[in-house]
């Protein structure tokens, strides 16, 4: 199974990019300061509905081609180290600086909040790719149950972000206006992640199989 330094390296990373302003915790912000914190929860809760959806689909297809297949398994090793340095460089030399929250959108019921997040994380074309691209660098075949490992990473993954996306929500529901112009944080953040990205990148194009 999974080894204790894998583990960590994969919650470390985790929590690196899920820390990071993204257009899921744009969402959650917008609607937790809009409409309050536990409109912002119930927002974060259908994310990670949505990212269920991805998890299920990773762990069916690609469980199945990095056990049989050693080509395969380098294809998506050298594709997912380009896209991970490629996410990389992109957050670091991002411009980004401070959250463009929208004060007046529609005000929905909680059920719909629910759902038009896990429906706009579902129909998210980037989330499918990230998830193709991040986990299979943790997972280890020779360990044995593939698709075990795929779904307990994949679940982490979920948890950390939903906890992020959680606070956020807490947060902006009370800070939103002072959070927001907080240009320090989103800059170095960016940057953080980004040099975590590429080092993580060139780690997997360097590692092998066994």
């Amino acid at each position: 199974m999974i080894s204790l330094n894998d583990f960590l390296l994969f919650a470390f990373a985790s929590l690196m990019l899920n820390i990071t302003p993204g257009n899921d915790m744009l969402y959650v912000a917008t609607r937790s300061t809009s409409q309050g914190v536990k409109a912002g929860i119930v927002s974060a809760l259908g994310i990670a509905g949505g990212c269920i959806v991805h998890l299920l689909a990773a762990v069916i297809g690609l469980s199945a081609i990095l056990t049989n297949s050693a080509i395969a398994f380098d294809i998506i090793k050298y594709v997912g180290a380009a896209y991970l340095i490629y996410l990389g460089i992109k957050s670091f030399l991002s411009k980004q600086n401070k959250f463009s929250i929208q004060h007046a959108v529609e005000k929905k019921s909680l059920s719909n909040l629910f759902w038009q997040g896990a429906f706009t994380n579902v129909l998210n074309p980037k989330v499918a790719l990230f998830f193709l691209a991040f986990l299979p660098q943790f997972i280890h075949p020779e360990r044995g149950n593939t698709a075990m490992q795929i779904l307990l990473l994949g679940l982490w993954f979920n948890f950390s972000g939903t906890i992020v996306n959680i606070i956020v929500a807490i947060l902006f529901g009370r800070l939103g206006n002072w959070l927001a112009d907080k240009q320090a944080f989103i800059k170095w953040q960016n940057k953080i992640t980004g040099l975590l990205l590429v080092g993580l990148g060139i780690k997997v194009a360097l590692s092998s199989r066994k």
